[in-house]
């Protein structure tokens, strides 16, 4: 139960986390710019965008022969809807680059917190983690390959179809890795002795597969 009770709450932070990120209007990792290009485009919420894009992901581990856990299954249902439910909370967004910056900061804290819980709940990769580690395990291709290129290729598709880019998008990148490097051992519910959890970060958002490449890969 207590590990149940860490993911859905890393979860929910996740959402909440990338929501923030929106907020602060100063740039999105790329998979989030690839959901909100896509709600500006089809007037759907940017939250429920995320879920549809999670299901989208998943259908691709089919021909890469990956199979979800539980952890995917409720990466899928709850990081949009928090997302979502969060956006509709949230005041509206600062206009002082200030008070934009200290937002960009706590939301990434925060997102690298949820993704501590969640992964170190060890109930298995979320959609996206598990098409890049399918990927390398399909084709060979090095994690890092991997990720580039799955990331590159939203990214752009996200900011022709008018997602936010910016210095936030950078940060983000830069950030995440050794943010989760760093909270992943505080939540892992892994015995002493066992192999650590692979430090992925999904939502739109993975970040690295390993705690030792969490710092090199971000």
């Amino acid at each position: 139960m207590n590990r149940l009770i860490r993911l859905l709450t890393g979860l929910v932070l996740y959402g909440a986390g990338c929501a923030l990120t929106i907020e602060a209007g100063l740039g999105v990792d790329p998979w989030t710019v690839f959901a909100e290009g896509l709600s500006r485009q089809s007037g759907l919420g940017i939250g429920w965008v995320t879920n549809l894009v999670g299901v989208g992901v998943l259908l691709l581990w089919i021909p890469l022969r990956q199979r979800p856990g539980v952890g995917t299954v409720a990466n899928i249902l709850l990081v949009g809807t928090s997302m979502q439910v969060a956006l509709g909370l949230i005041p509206p967004a600062p206009d002082h680059i200030v008070a934009q910056a200290a937002l960009l900061v706590g939301s990434i804290l925060i997102v690298a917190v949820g993704c501590g819980l969640y992964i170190g709940a060890r109930f298995g990769p979320g959609p996206r983690d598990g098409l890049m580690t399918g990927m390398h395990a399909r084709f060979g291709w090095p994690i890092w390959a991997c990720r580039g290129v799955v990331e590159l290729t939203v990214l752009l598709i996200g900011w022709l179809l008018g997602g936010t880019v910016g210095v936030g998008t950078v940060v983000f990148a830069v950030a995440i890795g050794p943010l989760v490097h760093l909270t992943l051992p505080m939540f892992d519910t892994a015995r002493p002795g066992s192999p650590p959890a692979p430090a992925t970060g999904d939502a739109g958002h993975d970040t690295t597969i390993t705690t030792a490449e969490a710092a090199r890969d971000a």
